[in-house]
């Protein structure tokens, strides 16, 4: 068999004449008429269903009972009867860990529903961070720790209850009386590394069951709170205790809530007193009391709003009792900055488990402007000069607790209550401090609809301490959120303007420009932005200021092109550019660079060919694409390369085809450094000789050869400084169909030939995505292309028959391929379709005013003879290739490649051949011999055979087929 086999290699390579119309008929889908009736293709599916049972194994007969079901039956509903795999682990668990389970579900519930507030409320941690980061020291800061004796340690063992009570009573005595120990001069960094350990220690303790220990360390660090030697950092101290004050509060109420849980019950969603057992009663009242046994002030009133939540256990009013309690204890702390963060900390407790009582809230608001004049009072004076600290520096340290407390209260609160603060607030003189919380905390439009109300107080405030440009500024952010009335915006403009251009400290200035430039963007033309770009620059740029200032600047482009989206209009402001010009940064230049041009992308909906737009984006572009060096990304070159082509899409000279040649040129000379953008340009280059020719339509002739003419040389030329070789290959072959299209057949030619020298420079591996891959895949890719373009392509008269296929074979031949690999047989295979498309009468497809091959040479038998000759070269290759995969490791290749070779055969060769016949006889027994090849594959191809054996012209197939056996397995 296998000398027949080789001896079939001399075969002729007769190729079948193909009737493309009868096959293209044949393919068609056939219609069959359909009578919907009740059918419809998205109408639910009914579901029979039967029950078979039988009556005996034994038995020769057996009864069927079989009953249908018109019912929709849906696939899902088998989990709401328990039915489901996991419902059954579930009905089978043991109960005590199902107990434990709905135990943390219950609990996590409970946390969540707590959160009654909504998603519009701005939670504590989101300005914890902000906080943390602005208030910060290089003084030494010190932490006094008293630490007691460490008698009575969990662990240490107690015959009666008594002893244990006697010694949990000595431990907190011990702490009160015990040593003190004074940590001095730490660094900030140190001082935020010891709370942490502190906060890990409570947590150790609490796991160890050294509760009187938690207890104790808490204490400690609420101490903390009451020293304010280095009043700068108190803020930042406060976030810190107050996260471990938070731990102990959800310690202590998971430990309450643990022991409300027994065999029998479990705790509700929203559980009362009454459904809370004796135990745990008791061992909430303990924490209370153990916590009023504190006698300073300051520890016993954190640690107490820290367990605030335990009162959900003892009474239903619990909470509504303590908040106005401890609210007056706050009265007692005689520092104000104490006494204002103290109220902050208990409205947030409040907020979180009670924020229905706003008469708390409100009392804590009305209490803390009762006592705001102490800011003033000599105690504080004298405190400031002791830590050398002015009152500018001093009065901002209020903010964070202010703006919190003024935030609980403003919550969904009515504008009465804005128009009662306000009156308040003139009654305190316009304290700036006051009204700047005031306006950062209640609703945008409650403020906006009041801007000039505002604007009057703030005149009149005293700007000792707080400056008025500060109190715009927060005024501007609330005009940015929601609209003024439109009588007023043009006044409410120039009043603020007015104080804002009067600064001289250039940080001051631009910090409330910023945030001006978005109300005026909104609300009026670009003649009053152009005058508040001008100002600024007038502003930032002596002793080059705006380097400092880079952000706001930022913030003020964006803020500009996020409202003008018509960049004919945005470039024709005239201090627009100048304004970029202050980007002196080539990093935050190219940012900004990058903003303009995804503004531009994402709303430019027409193409345009505005000079002025052209222009100035061109500059843009250039100043991205002069920023990448050596050292660039690939991810930043990429996102480059994205905005510029996006630019160069939207640019369109309608029919003046010679001007957007012309830019597409110059845009080559600008970006010649990001290929991806020399790939765009080459693209649309492209689609510019496509348009021109089916715009002209014969008209201006040669005007338009001459055109497209300079398109194909223009790819030509910048296709060979790209330096991915397969994106070389494709555009090489792409450029080439288009001068083919354009009946430019010598510089297709080039094209075309250019393509098959670059073949031999392909690697054996390249970089895919970061990562090395085998480029054979993708090289049989392109080839297949190519041959189906080189099908159209017609012969030079100077350079023989089929001169481009046998340059193409040469280089194929002279490839290295990989030595197990079998891409080049594929490539050989994919020839032959294409030689034997070649040898028809007719082509498949043809080229508009270009003759191919079909009728130049019209079936010439010289023509066909060179073909056939091609044709045994390449199977002759296919045969050896074959033969040397005869080995136990390569036989399975062996048995695939032979089966794709007898389909190739059987699709395009003339079976009728005698020679060629028994070679895919031969094939067939190959690809079975050793049983490698899929059995349900060879009965698929011999029913196709059969069934084709049946068309006209086919009967030769029906003795192939009785020649074809099938491989049994044993």
């Amino acid at each position: 068999m296998e000398k027949e086999l080789w001896a079939c290699a001399e075969a002729n390579g007769h190729s079948r004449n193909r009737n493309y119309k009868a096959e293209f008929a044949s393919c068609r889908l056939e219609a069959v008429p359909l009578e919907f009736g009740d059918y419809h293709p998205l109408k639910p599916i009914m579901v029979t269903e039967s029950k078979t049972k039988k009556v005996s194994r034994k038995g020769s007969t057996s009864s069927t009972s079989s009953s249908s079901s018109s019912s929709v039956v849906d696939p899902l509903s088998s989990v709401l009867d328990g039915t489901d795999p996991l419902s059954m682990f579930a009905a089978s668990a043991d109960p005590a860990t199902l107990a434990a389970a709905m135990d943390n579900s219950r609990k996590k519930r409970d946390r969540d529903d707590n959160s009654i507030v909504g998603s519009d409320f701005e939670p504590w941690a989101s300005k914890r961070g902000e906080i943390l980061a602005r208030y910060t020291t290089t003084e030494k800061l010190s932490i006094n720790l008293f630490m007691g004796s460490e008698k009575g340690k969990a662990g240490t063992a107690t015959s009666a209850m008594s002893e244990k009570v006697r010694t949990r009573l000595e431990e907190l005595d011990d702490f009160e009386e015990g040593s003190q120990k004074e940590l001095l001069n730490l660094t900030q960094q140190d001082y935020v590394n010891r709370i942490e350990e502190l906060n890990q220690s409570l947590k150790d303790a609490w796991a160890s069951d050294q509760k009187v220990k938690a207890l104790k360390i808490v204490i400690q660090c609420s101490k903390l709170l009451s020293d304010t030697s280095v009043i700068q950092f108190y803020p930042s101290k406060f976030v810190l205790i107050t996260d471990i004050l938070d731990t102990f509060g959800k310690l202590v109420y998971e430990r309450i809530f643990s022991m409300c849980v027994d065999n029998r019950s479990v705790l509700p969603d929203h559980f009362s007193p009454e459904n809370v057992n004796d135990t745990a009663k008791e061992t909430c009242l303990n924490w209370f009391f153990k916590i009023a046994s504190i006698r300073e002030l300051i520890p016993r009133f954190y640690v107490e709003a820290s367990i605030l939540k335990c009162n959900k256990f003892l009474s239903k009013t619990g909470i509504s009792e303590c908040l106005p309690r401890l609210t007056c204890m706050v009265r007692g702390i005689g520092d104000p900055l104490v006494s204002v963060y103290a109220r902050a900390y208990l409205c947030r407790v409040g907020m979180e488990v009670a924020p229905h009582l706003k008469e708390s809230l409100n009392k804590n608001f009305f209490d803390f402007l009762l006592t705001f004049k102490q800011i003033h009072g000599d105690t504080v004076q004298n405190q400031l000069v002791l830590q050398g600290v002015e009152l500018p520096s001093y009065l901002p340290l209020y903010s964070p607790a202010m703006d919190w407390v003024f935030q609980c209260v403003s919550y969904h609160a009515p504008e009465a209550l804005l128009t009662e603060m306000m009156e308040r607030c003139k009654k305190l003189g316009n304290n700036a401090l006051l009204l700047n919380s005031v306006m950062s905390a209640f609703r945008a439009e409650f403020i906006a609809a009041r801007s000039m109300d505002f604007i009057g107080m703030i005149k009149e405030c005293d700007e000792s301490g707080f400056p008025k440009h500060l109190l715009f500024r927060s005024l501007g952010l609330n005009l940015a959120l929601a609209d003024p009335p439109e009588s007023d915006r043009l006044q409410i403009l120039n009043e603020a303007w007015k104080v804002i251009t009067k600064l001289k400290n250039p940080q001051d200035y631009i910090n409330c420009a910023e945030v001006w430039v978005e109300y005026t963007c909104k609300h009026f033309t670009k003649r009053e932005v152009n005058t508040i770009l001008a100002d600024v620059i007038k502003h930032m740029t002596p002793d080059r200021a705006f380097e400092d200032s880079y952000p706001q600047l930022q913030s003020i482009i964006k803020k500009v092109i996020a409202h003008f989206h018509d960049f004919s209009v945005l470039f024709s402001v005239e201090k627009f550019l100048p304004f970029l010009d202050m980007f002196q940064k080539e990093s935050v230049r190219v940012e900004v660079c990058k903003c303009i041009m995804e503004v531009f992308i994402k709303h430019q909906q027409e193409p345009t060919k505005d000079p002025v737009i052209l222009n100035a984006l061109l500059h843009v572009c250039k100043t991205m694409h002069d920023s990448v060096n050596a050292l660039t990304l690939e991810d930043e070159k990429r996102m480059l390369a994205y905005l510029i082509n996006g630019f160069i899409k939207m640019v369109s000279f309608g029919r003046d085809f010679e001007q957007q040649l012309s830019f597409y040129v110059e845009a080559r000379s600008m970006f010649c450094n990001l290929e991806p953008v020399l790939v765009q340009l080459i693209h649309s280059v492209n689609r510019l000789a496509m348009e021109t020719r089916k715009v002209m339509k014969g008209n201006h002739s040669r005007k338009t050869a001459a055109f497209v003419r300079a398109c194909v040389a223009y790819c030509f030329i910048t296709i060979p400084s790209l330096a991915g070789i397969f994106t070389r290959l494709n555009l090489y072959l792409h450029s080439g169909q288009v001068a083919l299209a354009n009946q430019c057949l010598s510089q297709a030619d080039a094209f075309f030939k250019a393509a098959i020298s670059l073949v031999p420079e392909v690697p054996k591996m390249i970089n895919i995505d970061g990562k090395m891959r085998p480029s054979e895949s993708f090289l049989l890719e392109f080839l297949c292309n190519f041959f189906s373009t080189l099908l159209i392509v017609p012969d030079h008269p100077e350079h023989g028959v089929l001169f481009l296929v046998r340059e193409l074979l040469n280089v194929i031949q002279d490839y290295t391929w990989e030595e197990n690999s079998d891409e080049k047989i594929r490539i050989y295979t994919c020839v032959l379709h294409l030689l034997s498309a070649m040898s028809q009468e007719t082509y498949l497809y043809h080229v508009d005013k270009v003759d191919s091959n079909d009728s130049l040479y019209g079936g010439d038998s010289k023509f066909l003879a060179e073909n056939n000759k091609l044709c045994e070269t390449v199977m002759a290759q296919i045969l050896e290739h074959l033969k040397t995969l005869a080995k136990d490791e390569a036989l399975k290749r062996q048995s695939s490649l032979g089966l794709s070779f007898f389909n190739s055969i059987l699709a395009h060769g003339d079976l009728r051949n005698n020679r060629l016949n028994q070679l895919s006889v031969n094939l067939w027994h190959l690809a079975q011999r050793h049983g490698c090849v899929d059995t349900r594959t060879m009965v698929k191809t011999l029913e196709y055979i059969k069934k084709q054996s049946k068309q006209p012209d086919m009967g030769h197939l029906t003795e192939l087929a009785l020649r074809l056996p099938l491989q049994t397995r044993t």
